[in-house]
């Protein structure tokens, strides 16, 4: 029997997943510290709450270990209470609450008010925009929509997140606002699909207006843009990325493939030429962009064939960041109908060799850029390197810049003009300039 209980109501935030689930924990942790509470992100605390994720098989295998370990402390009395949110739960509670009972409650995406209230909270509508960042100081992600309205065969995004729903401008800009009163001093914009953004609200694509308001606010000098889709894409946007110093001069487009059955299969609206155009179009448009893309490869149906012309076009395209993905069965999508023939050690091997041909055209890409200066904002310091990124780069998945911490001080935050001395396939070493 527990004799004691832990230190009162320190409540820790466990985040799994992607980006927009960091955003949403650290949007739960502000209304938390709102109401006085302790909290604490990913640290020790008597109370958990876990937002899963529940996007691909790998992701909910994690999440459902997580809750499960979590569980294993709260009968052994080194937790009190477990609550769980997020995309795993959204899409599985009945399931869970079967399987894993042990665990206080289970809420799902847009739970947000109900999650508070079991947490002895009040959801204040007045804190639009006030977050607790969890990421380094000097960048914060900007989620500007919610859900997705797209009909993509592999996806269960819209079965978690619903249908779109995007942010109104004017709110977008009070919580940059906020950020950049806080140190922030660089956007990673992100949602679901940030071509579709202000279709909703004001009946026309807005990304390029939301940018021009974006770009203003004071103190904030990059805005990166993320989880853009090809089809429809609002080609306004290319041209306040050329004239706008604030917006870096990258993209990531998840492209998911290139065969046009596949593309055809998958739902995805475009085909392998009219995707080459848009392609071609932003390198006329904004010369030294940086493109990142995904793929999937192993979709039901995938031939030899399929993958041969997957193959080629990577080689051809040589984009900037590339990664690569096997497919997930996941039920209750349009794909699930299919049948997932392709073995998984041939998933598997065709992801490998779509990142060794992306591994060898990075580090063509990068020694390329041996002998050249960048301007690079310092992100941390890890061993004897302060690591810092080009606008090319986006943190956690891109290049980064290391820096000789014996040899030379930068400071964390800020932006320094670095000389690149040497390259290898995913790094870049340099000097202050």
């Amino acid at each position: 029997m527990r004799t004691k209980s832990l230190k009162k109501n320190k409540i820790n935030v466990v985040t799994l997943g992607c980006s927009k689930n960091v955003y949403d924990s650290e949007v739960l942790m502000g209304q938390l510290r709102a109401n006085n509470k302790e909290v604490a992100h990913e640290e020790e605390g008597n109370v958990v709450v876990i937002n899963t994720c529940g996007f691909i098989a790998n992701a909910k295998e994690e999440s459902v270990n997580t809750i499960l370990d979590y569980v294993q402390r709260k009968e052994a009395g080194k937790v009190d209470k477990v609550f769980v949110t997020g995309c795993l739960s959204e899409r599985y509670k009945p399931d869970l609450e079967k399987e894993i009972p042990n665990v206080d409650e289970y809420f799902g995406t847009s739970d947000l008010p109900n999650l508070l209230k079991a947490l002895g909270a009040d959801y204040k509508h007045e804190l639009i925009g006030e977050r607790l960042t969890t990421t380094p100081k000097n960048y914060a992600y900007l989620k500007i929509a919610e859900g997705c309205d797209r009909p993509c065969s592999f996806c269960a995004i819209p079965l978690m997140r619903g249908k779109h729903r995007s942010t109104p401008i004017e709110d977008l800009v009070s919580e940059a606002a906020k950020l950049a009163a806080n140190g922030v001093k660089e956007l990673i914009l992100i949602a679901q699909d940030l071509t579709y953004y202000g279709l909703d609200l004001y009946k026309k694509r807005n990304l390029a207006e939301l940018l021009q308001a974006l770009v203003k606010v004071e103190g904030i000098e990059w805005i990166r843009l993320h989880y853009a889709f090809p089809t429809g894409f609002p080609m306004d946007v290319l041209e306040v990325m050329r004239n706008e110093p604030k917006v870096c001069n990258y993209i990531d487009i998840p492209l998911q493939h290139i065969s046009d059955s596949i593309l055809k299969s998958m739902r995805r609206g475009t085909t392998q030429a009219k995707t080459t155009k848009l392609l071609n179009d932003f390198r006329e448009t904004v010369p030294n962009m940086a493109i990142r893309t995904t793929l999937i490869v192993g979709y039901p149906g995938e031939t030899e064939q399929d993958f041969e012309t997957l193959k080629q076009w990577v080689q051809e395209m040589r984009f900037e960041r590339l990664g690569c993905f096997t497919y997930s069965h996941e039920e209750n999508t349009h794909a699930f109908n299919l049948e997932d023939d392709v073995p998984e050690e041939v998933k598997q091997e065709r992801a490998n060799i779509i990142m060794e041909i992306q591994s060898q055209i990075s580090w063509e890409l990068n020694q390329e850029k041996i002998g050249e200066t960048f301007r690079c904002i310092i992100d941390r310091k890890e061993g004897n390197h302060f690591v810092g990124r080009t606008e090319f780069d986006s943190p956690d998945v891109d290049n980064e810049v290391l820096i000789d911490a014996t040899k030379h001080y930068v400071k964390i935050g800020d932006f320094v003009n670095i000389k690149i001395t040497d390259a290898s396939d995913y790094d870049l070493f340099g000097e202050p300039a």
